[in-house]
């Protein structure tokens, strides 16, 4: 009997124990979903395409690329620094200092320096009230230019001696 009174005590023992361990459990599978879940409250950044390839280019050819960055969160999104990797990558400030509304489009304009020749990928880095910086990268090859010809001729066939002078 008394073993018979043991095992009882010792199953309702485990059984707690059990629902204990599931009921410890169960929360940190809800705080975790929470966690995946992306907030919806505030400003959110969204950019169409963050990185844009030049592709290959002449030097001392269009500096100029567009980002396309959209608010799709429900406060306005506050841009508060835009900075290039170098001094050859340069955002336009009038594009990112007065806050995007929510739902609105704005284009960010990255300037390159392509008097530079040979391959680059520079990015620019975006802090903004949304969270997480926001990085942006530009790529491509500036070619050196094709070699133009001389103005004036060389040697003795110049313009005005008449072929040498003779």
């Amino acid at each position: 009997m008394k073993r018979l009174f043991l095992l009882l005590v010792l199953a309702c023992g485990m059984t707690v124990s059990l629902q204990a361990q599931q009921g410890v459990v169960a929360p940190k599978a809800v705080e975790t979903a929470e966690a995946a879940a992306p907030a919806t409250d505030g400003p959110v950044i969204e950019v169409l395409q963050p990185e844009v390839d030049f592709g290959t280019i002449d030097q001392d050819s269009e500096p100029y690329r567009t980002f396309k960055i959209t608010n799709t969160g429900n406060a306005p999104l506050l841009i508060t620094n835009a900075r290039g990797s170098c001094g050859c990558t340069v955002p336009e400030r009038s594009d990112w200092t007065p806050p995007i509304a929510p739902g609105e489009t704005r284009d960010l304009r990255v300037r390159y320096d392509t008097h530079r020749i040979g391959q680059f990928r520079k990015r620019v880095t975006l802090t903004t009230n949304a969270g997480e910086p926001t990085v942006l990268t530009i790529k491509g090859k500036v070619n050196t230019p094709a070699p133009q010809p001389e103005a004036v001729p060389a040697g003795d066939q110049g313009l005005f001696n008449n072929g040498g002078g003779k």
